[in-house]
């Protein structure tokens, strides 16, 4: 599994993990199976989906998903899991 590094531009760091939840949840937003998405069309916009609904799901109120939410962040990356987590 991997898990996501979301820099905000204010500085403030935010770690999660991409779990089936939101794999399943990224699938109904893209119509496309998560591993066919990132291969096939490799869109950068497609993270920041993920790190807008990694937020949400802890528990944080975010923006509605777009510009005004993209704005916020500084940058995003995708990391290993720990596995020993």
């Amino acid at each position: 599994m991997a898990k996501l590094k979301i820099v905000r531009a204010d500085g403030s760091v935010l770690e999660g993990e991409i779990t089936p939840a939101v794999e399943y949840a990224f699938e109904q937003y893209a119509k496309m199976g998560f591993h066919k998405a990132f291969r096939d069309q490799e869109l950068q916009s497609h993270v920041y989906w993920l790190a807008w609904e990694v937020t949400r799901r802890s528990g944080e109120t975010v923006k509605p998903f777009g510009l005004e939410y993209i704005e916020t962040l500084k940058s995003v990356s995708v990391e290993d899991s720990d596995p020993l987590a």
